[in-house]
C-alpha cells in the first residue's frame, strides 16, 4: 500500500515543481518543452495510477463476492 501511495505522489510532486519544466527548449514538433512535457505526464500519470490500482487490489486480496452483495 505504501508503494501505491508513492506512485500516486510522484506526478503530484513533479508537476508542482514548475521551475523544473518552465522552459521553451527543446521544441518537439513545434511545441515548447513546457507543453509537451505536461502532455507526456498525462500518459505517465495514467500508467502510475493503473499500477497503484493493481498493487492495491493485490494487497487487499481478490474478492469473490458480487456487486451489491454483503461479505
Amino acid at each position: 500500500m505504501a508503494l501505491a501511495a508513492v506512485l500516486l505522489l510522484i506526478p503530484i510532486v513533479v508537476l508542482l515543481w514548475v521551475p523544473h519544466y518552465a522552459k521553451v527548449e527543446p521544441v518537439v514538433l513545434g511545441f515548447p518543452f513546457f507543453f509537451w512535457y505536461q502532455f507526456l505526464w498525462v500518459f505517465i500519470c495514467s500508467a502510475l495510477t493503473w499500477t497503484a490500482y493493481k498493487l492495491t487490489l493485490s494487497a487487499r486480496g481478490k474478492t469473490t463476492h458480487k456487486v451489491g452483495e454483503d461479505r
